[in-house]
């Protein structure tokens, strides 16, 4: 799935990306990698440090999802791998609009998260705070409410140590 965003951006002029919710920027790091413009942000000054200390060549920034020091149309792409759990599923939508303010029309957002499996969103023990599962066309519904249409979207059972099933969703932005 990183691989099919890292495309769609690409194909869209390959303008800056930001990985929001990025903690120490390994998933930042595989952006640049596939050639993109990126940069982390993350609301935790420990995982910024981190971040700097591990990758000095990529820009990291402190700063929270839902209130994001950026110009309306700013970003070609954002990428919420495993950060957008963390929210209450109250606060989800606020985000998801934040996201979409920030990125061109047309822009491309990636949603990582854990999946469901068929259950309500549903709150979990996670080492970080509480996180939340939530079911693939719940999360869909909300970014289509707040403007994304769906590319995409992949669920992945779980590997050998992984307590739940992934989810995936590719989408747009709308003008």
């Amino acid at each position: 799935m990183l691989a099919a965003f890292a495309e769609a951006v690409r194909a869209a002029g390959c303008g800056p990306v930001a990985e929001l919710g990025c903690g120490p920027g390994p998933v930042t790091a595989h952006l640049r990698d596939l050639g993109l413009r990126v940069f982390g942000v993350d609301l935790s000054p420990v995982m910024i440090d981190l971040a700097r200390e591990t990758y000095p060549d990529l820009r990291f920034e402190i700063g929270s999802m839902d209130a994001l020091d950026l110009d309306d149309g700013r970003l070609q792409g954002v990428v919420s791998w495993y950060s957008i759990i963390h929210a209450p599923p109250r606060d989800v939508p606020a985000y998801l609009a934040e996201f979409h303010r920030v990125l061109v029309p047309g822009g491309t957002l990636l949603l990582a998260f854990f999946e469901s499996e068929g259950e309500p969103t549903t709150a979990f023990d996670h080492k970080v705070t509480t996180a939340y599962r939530w079911p693939i066309d719940d999360l869909a519904g909300l970014a289509g409410a707040a403007g994304f249409t769906e590319v995409g979207r992949m669920l992945r059972e779980p590997c050998e140590g992984e307590r739940f099933r992934r989810g995936h969703l590719l989408m747009r932005a709308g003008k």
